[in-house]
């Protein structure tokens, strides 16, 4: 199965777990989704994401300085997007058990 369209669907939601609980600047937020399974996410997609979300109040941002190459900005998280995680985190919850649910031939219990 290409997850690529899988991937596109939740990847807000996977970048605001990524930022919940530790701040990140766009490579460390890149390198973060590839660690946890998210092989397949592009740097393009991430980046966008991110200036996304920060134009939608979900994300604020600061820039430090670096020694060791160009500033970096980071991201962290709001609590307009901490809201949007809750809601997008039980949204997912009950998608993807629907869907295993059908899968594995069971009958829905709500």
């Amino acid at each position: 199965m290409d997850s690529t369209q899988l991937l596109k669907g939740v990847l807000d939601l996977a970048v605001l777990a990524v930022v919940e609980d530790d701040d990140g600047y766009g490579y460390d937020v890149l390198r973060r989704l590839r660690s946890a399974g998210l092989g397949d996410v592009g740097d393009a997609s991430v980046y966008g994401t991110l200036r996304r979300l920060y134009a939608a109040g979900a994300l604020t941002s600061y820039v430090v300085p670096s020694d060791e190459g160009p500033h970096r900005k980071y991201y962290g998280i709001t609590p307009g997007g901490r809201d949007q995680l809750k809601r997008q985190s039980e949204d997912w919850l009950h998608f993807s058990t629907t869907v295993t649910t059908l899968l594995s031939g069971q009958e829905a219990t709500a």
